[in-house]
């Protein structure tokens, strides 16, 4: 079974009103932060993947792992990924500390607004790949367009905000940030069969599938991968999967792609999965 997932689209303030046309036209004083792709109803799958559109710096924030999640009532946590796809000169992002603080100094930090200098910032280029485990302190930078691949999971905590207005959570964000977390940008790894690992780590894998041809993509109930058409010919069955949409594969799925194009596979856990034979 392939389904196309539902675009739900999600105004936020730090978010834009110029976003690439194939994103669909916004309104003039609409910011468009993010576009989320869900299945109808009530099933809760355990990835997301979601596009993001940034004019402002994100708040720096933190995502519990699984354990503190579930100590709060929540299904999981929350490690996910980015992919930069376009990057404004100078444009950032942040991951992590550049050193360890102790739990009275990262409040304080928070508090006063030193946080920012305290954070490692990078140069975001398009094309970088980052894994960002839960308990990372991060935030996204102005100027970048980015899929993201996470944990399906909402639980945010803001530690600063950039002056705006909102709810900030110093208990649970000290509580869950690990300040001795360093994340390196992601190297491809190359596979087999036109495949390349983008990012992976111990909650799912990117990978990044260049085919000129056919193979079957295997995909179950129990094995779900989440197929992401990035650029070119690609089919799935009977269906032309394009960009900007997500699919999920459920079953044994006949995949055909042009030598130009691109698909990425989402799919839970850090091994390399069998996905298929040509």
């Amino acid at each position: 079974m392939l389904t196309r997932l539902t675009e739900h689209r999600v105004l936020k303030p730090w978010g834009r009103s110029d976003v690439p046309p194939e994103f669909g036209k916004t309104d003039n004083e609409e910011r468009l932060g993010e576009i989320w792709f869900q299945r109808d109803g009530l099933a809760t799958d355990p990835l997301l993947v979601k596009y993001l559109f940034t004019s402002e710096n994100l708040s720096i924030q933190v995502h519990p792992n699984d354990a503190d999640a579930r100590g709060h009532g929540k299904e999981r946590g929350k490690d996910e990924a980015w992919l930069i796809l376009d990057a404004d000169p100078g444009a950032r992002i942040g991951i992590g500390l550049r050193e360890p603080l102790g739990p009275e100094e990262l409040r304080a930090s928070a508090l006063d607004g030193s946080i920012v200098d305290l954070m490692d910032w990078r140069d975001a280029r398009t094309g970088d790949a980052y894994y960002s485990p839960a308990g990372t302190l991060h935030s996204i930078g102005s100027g970048l367009v980015l899929l993201e691949v996470q944990q399906n999971s909402d639980t945010t905590y803001r530690l600063y905000d950039f002056g705006r207005r909102r709810d900030l959570h110093l208990d649970q964000g000290v509580n869950a940030t690990n300040t001795g977390t360093k994340v390196s940008k992601a190297e491809e790894i190359a596979l087999e069969n036109g495949r390349t690992r983008l990012v992976g780590g111990s909650k799912f894998t990117i990978e990044r599938l260049q085919l000129n041809g056919k193979m079957q993509l295997h995909a179950s109930v129990s094995a779900p991968l989440w197929l992401i058409p990035m650029s070119g010919q690609i089919f799935a069955g009977n269906e032309r999967l394009e960009r900007p949409s997500v699919w999920i594969a459920e079953a044994v799925i006949s995949l055909r792609m042009d030598p130009k194009a691109e698909l990425l596979v989402a799919y839970e856990g850090e091994s390399i999965r069998e996905l298929g034979l040509d």
